[in-house]
């Protein structure tokens, strides 16, 4: 079945949420362990992703997607996870680049990417971190020199996910002067294959094993002026504009890992007996489960709300997105330690797939933003004065023209 409509009815809904059910039960869950243990990228289950338009959840109809609102969004990301997050993750990620091309990307660059992008025939790459700018974004010194009819692009992207495997990197590179903060940077389609696009080794992570993850290093790469997406020194407010939905698609895989993990643990304690009674039946598991379960309901209200936000085009959707952020991937990471903790010995057995959620979840409160930066985001919104639109961060700007 082929995802379609941003205004879904409730049986369309149901009908997509069952064909994303059925893909992860097929195509992720059974092979989930053996991925993380081999680092094995599944290239082919993803393009059958694609044919099920998982490659562009979010991009317009007309550009080739399956023009689904946020909140179908994060419903799908949460039963992907389910299957296995790492993989969800990574969807996320490839959505995002896919989503920014067609936003910010003129009809050239949309003719020529999503139909690749959306098809899962190739895959994106977004490129914003840096090895010596990580959470202070606005601090990357990657440069983007104009020459000619071109720019040449000089610097290292760190923690890229894809890098090596994607057929497009959305790399943001300074085009104004080294003092010049979020406005002078830029963003660029930079195609796999262009002369001086490299890749470091492969990272030895704790989680998200399945997916690669690799320096991307630009030795005096060279694109055509026409590769740069948006307008120059527009690169800062598009990264942060997809970086609203890359955070809820996140808390969603978050919330879908975490619901995995907490239905193991009640089948769990259902079979496991403890001084002659099941486990289901002393008090402090009932207790337990009963909290994991209100917590992550708890997550799913929040981040149900962030996409609403982002739906309507609400002017504190960056705000909303970052508490749901925060707050899912937190519960999210602890409903999965905890379920593990009820596993006992047990859940530090890889063959039980719980150990690796509890591994895979932990990334989920670092990237898009950390969780200490999605705090002084709520913060700064939160004391800044009624009406003064001049504090307003590029985040809070430039959602409103995300959807």
């Amino acid at each position: 079945m082929t995802m379609t409509s941003p205004s879904t009815t409730v049986e369309e809904r149901e009908a997509i949420l069952e064909a994303v059910r059925d893909y992860a039960e097929s195509e992720l869950a059974p092979f989930a362990i053996e991925r993380d243990e081999k680092h094995l990228f599944p290239r082919d289950s993803l393009r059958r992703g694609g044919e099920l338009g998982l490659g562009g959840i979010y991009v317009r109809e007309e550009s080739g997607g399956s023009g689904l609102s946020r909140t179908d969004t994060v419903a799908i990301f949460e039963e992907l996870a389910k299957g296995d997050p790492t993989i969800a993750s990574y969807i996320s990620i490839h959505n995002m680049v896919a989503w920014m091309i067609d936003t910010y990307g003129d009809d050239a660059q949309r003719g020529e990417w999503l139909p690749k992008l959306t098809s899962m025939t190739e895959f994106g790459s977004y490129c914003l971190t840096e090895p010596g700018a990580g959470s202070d974004a606005a601090a990357i010194t990657t440069s983007a020199v104009r020459d000619g009819d071109d720019y040449v692009l000089t610097g290292v992207k760190q923690f890229i996910s894809g890098a090596g495997e994607s057929g497009v990197y959305v790399v943001m590179a300074r085009t104004g002067a080294p003092d010049s903060g979020a406005r002078g940077i830029s963003a660029f389609l930079v195609p796999d294959g262009t002369p001086g696009l490299e890749f470091g080794a492969l990272e030895k992570k704790m989680g998200w094993r399945a997916q690669p993850t690799r320096q991307v290093i630009l030795d005096g790469a060279r694109v055509p002026a026409s590769a740069m997406l948006g307008d120059e020194g527009a690169g800062f407010s598009i990264a942060m504009s997809a970086l609203n939905g890359g955070r809820l698609n996140i808390a969603a895989c978050s919330l879908g890992g975490a619901q995995w993990a907490l239905a193991r643990a009640v089948q769990y304690v259902h079979e496991r007996v403890a001084f002659g009674e099941p486990l289901a039946e002393k008090q402090s598991i009932l207790f337990a489960v009963a909290d994991m379960r209100t917590d992550l309901q708890a997550a799913r209200l929040m981040v149900r709300d962030g996409a609403q936000a982002v739906d309507d085009r609400a002017p504190d959707a960056a705000m909303r997105c970052a508490m749901a952020k925060r707050f899912a991937t937190d519960a999210g990471f602890d409903v999965a330690n905890r379920a593990l903790q009820l596993h006992g010995g047990y859940g530090y057995l890889q063959d039980y797939g719980i150990e690796k959620v509890v591994r895979d979840l932990r990334v989920h409160q670092i990237l898009e933003g950390s969780n200490e930066i999605m705090r002084l985001i709520v913060g700064r919104e939160m004391l800044r004065p009624a009406g003064s639109a001049s504090m307003r961060s590029a985040a809070n700007e430039q959602v409103r023209s995300a959807s």
